[in-house]
């Protein structure tokens, strides 16, 4: 039976997610427009496209079963259904974790300044890279899922799967069944973006940091926009890093089953995953500019059209 407060956490988790749905489609939107007539896609928009419509595909899904567990709650009980859907999260959520890695490699690439020949090497060829990151993103991704359907499989076949209607000790066994693809995943399939994303984020700050630093003791006193700039930039990928954490642990959380099926535990990292993808989205459109034009833009042609069916 669904508590009073996991129905509260549904409700917000399905808001958070309508508004990252809003958010990813005007980046895609204006990433796309963009690259429309050119021959080849910056490796920017190409991420950025990557991953705004992973996650507008994710949080589009996540509305769908969050809708299903409040007017359905029993339909995720059965066997089938419920390896699809957690193949599907699996391979949604991955691919989101492994773009948005991608991004912040990126972004580290492209700003920092560092002069080690490897780091040279990749600023110069990042633009061919990027489509084969992409794509073993997707691949990384993809066998994940299936691996995890196998394994989840293997569990309902020897063990009944437990429901919210079971007992804790069935809940536990297959929890400690799953725990060795737990190890398994996290190694393989979420590990290395996590790595990755930590890595980059932590080079990019401490690269933007001594250029803050040099610019502070450099100051004749008077505002400068390059400093400020430089703040921004800091402010934006730690917050991005630090939502990037939350999710995954969140994603984790969710997919083995770490807390019982709609307990408080299970509710709040419902709302955390929800949460973050849409927080990141809007420090993207925050920080670029590129992506504020688009809505501006529509917001102008509205009011010009309003007046104009006034008059």
């Amino acid at each position: 039976m669904m508590t009073s407060f996991a129905l509260l956490c549904l409700s917000i988790a399905i808001i958070e997610c309508m508004a990252g749905i809003l958010g990813n489609g005007i980046i895609l939107a204006a990433s796309s427009l963009s690259c429309i007539g050119s021959k080849t896609w910056p490796p920017y928009d190409m991420i950025v496209i990557s991953l705004s419509s992973s996650r507008f595909i994710v949080q589009s899904w996540n509305i769908l079963e969050y809708l299903m567990s409040i007017f359905y709650e029993n339909f995720f009980c059965q066997e089938n259904v419920n390896i699809a859907s957690k193949t599907i999260f699996t391979f949604l959520n991955y691919s989101s974790l492994w773009f948005g890695a991608w991004l912040s490699v990126f972004y580290c690439i492209k700003v920092a300044s560092f002069t080690q020949s490897f780091f040279i090497w990749l600023k110069l060829r990042i633009a061919r890279l990027v489509p084969w990151m992409l794509l073993t993103s997707w691949l990384c991704s993809f066998i994940a899922a299936i691996s995890f359907a196998w394994d989840v499989y293997g569990v309902h076949k020897n063990i009944t799967a437990p429901s919210s209607m079971t007992n804790s000790s069935a809940w536990t066994t297959t929890r400690k069944d799953n725990l060795g693809l737990l190890i398994l995943l996290c190694n393989t399939g979420v590990g290395m973006p996590l790595i990755l994303c930590m890595v980059s984020s932590i080079v990019l700050i401490q690269s933007l940091w001594i250029h803050t630093r040099r610019m502070q003791n450099n100051a004749s006193g008077f505002r400068d926009p390059s400093l400020e700039t430089h703040m921004k930039a800091i402010k934006s990928v730690c917050s991005f890093l630090f939502l990037y954490i939350i999710y995954f642990i969140s994603v984790l959380v969710i997919l083995f089953n770490l807390f019982p099926p709609l307990s408080n535990g299970e509710m709040i990292c419902v709302v955390l995953m929800a949460a973050c993808p849409t927080a990141h989205t809007l420090v993207l459109i925050w920080s670029n500019p590129k992506f504020q034009e688009l809505p501006a833009r529509i917001w102008h042609h509205t009011n010009c059209h309003v007046r104009t069916a006034s008059m």
